[in-house]
C-alpha cells in the first residue's frame, strides 16, 4: 500500500473510531481495553495524540518522570491526557486531527497504519462494538510488524507456526498451521490474545499455551502497542 492510500486509511479509521466513540455512556469510557492497563479513554486518547507532536523538552521531561521506560512514557502521556478531557473532547480531538499527517521525527507512515488500525480494535472489540478494518490495510500492517522486530518481536514469538490469512494472499512462517483473517492475524502479531478463538488450526493451541505464559518483560513490550517513536 504506497504512502497517499496508507494516509487516507489513518484518516478513516480515526474518523471511524470518532464516530463509534461518540455518544458512548460514561461508563464505557473506563472499560479495559486490549491493552493490558489501558482503558479505552486511554486509548482514544492515544491515537489522538498521535498527530500533535510535542515539543522536544516535553518529552524530555516526560522520559524523565518515566524514568526511562518507554511503555512507562507512552502509558503515562495517555492517561494523562485522557484524565484532562472529557470523551466528548476527545472525539473531537480525533476528528480535528483525522487528516493530519504530523509525526514525530523517528517513526513514519507505515507504524502509524498499524498502530491505528490495532487501537482501533483495542477499544472496539472489549465494548462489543465493530470498526471495519479494510483488508488491504490489514495486510500492509502485518507485512510492517512481522519484519520490524522491536517491540513486538513477531517471528520470535510465532516461530514454529505457519500463518495464513484467508481473506488475503498473506502467508509467513514454518510449521504447526494457523488460519484466520487478516485482522486477526495483525492483532494476533501484536499480542493481543483476543485473537486467539478467531483462528483455526493445528498451531492454535501451541499459541494458546505460549502465549498464556505469564511475562513481565512481553506485557510491557506489547501492553501498548505503541510504535509513533519507532
Amino acid at each position: 500500500m504506497d504512502r497517499e492510500t496508507s494516509w487516507q486509511v489513518i484518516a478513516e479509521q480515526r474518523l471511524g473510531l470518532a464516530d463509534l466513540l461518540d455518544g458512548l455512556p460514561d461508563n464505557d469510557w473506563d472499560v479495559a481495553s486490549l491493552c493490558a492497563g489501558w482503558r479505552v479513554r486511554d486509548v482514544a486518547a492515544h491515537v489522538a495524540l498521535a498527530p500533535q507532536v510535542p515539543s522536544v523538552w516535553s518529552m524530555a521531561a516526560a522520559g524523565v518522570r518515566a524514568r526511562g521506560s518507554f511503555h512507562r512514557l507512552n502509558h503515562d502521556l495517555a492517561v494523562r491526557h485522557s484524565n484532562g478531557r472529557t470523551g466528548s473532547q476527545l472525539v473531537a480531538e480525533l476528528r480535528r486531527y483525522a487528516d493530519s499527517r504530523r509525526l514525530p521525527a523517528p517513526t513514519n507512515y507505515r507504524n502509524i497504519l498499524f498502530d491505528v488500525l490495532v487501537h482501533g480494535q483495542d477499544i472496539a472489540v472489549p465494548l462489543g462494538l465493530s470498526l471495519t478494518m479494510p483488508v488491504d490495510a490489514a495486510r500492509a500492517a502485518v507485512d510492517r510488524v512481522w519484519t520490524m522486530g522491536w517491540p513486538f518481536w513477531a517471528k520470535r514469538r510465532l516461530r514454529a507456526v505457519r500463518l495464513t490469512a484467508t481473506d488475503s494472499s498473506w502467508a509467513v512462517g514454518s510449521g504447526l498451521d494457523v488460519r484466520g483473517s487478516t485482522c486477526a492475524l495483525l492483532l494476533l502479531l501484536t499480542g493481543r490474545t483476543a485473537a486467539l478463538p478467531q483462528l483455526t488450526g493445528d498451531g492454535v493451541a501451541l499459541l494458546t499455551d505460549r502465549l498464556a505464559r505469564p511475562s513481565p518483560r512481553r506485557d510491557q513490550w506489547l501492553a501498548a502497542g505503541d510504535t509513533r517513536h519507532l
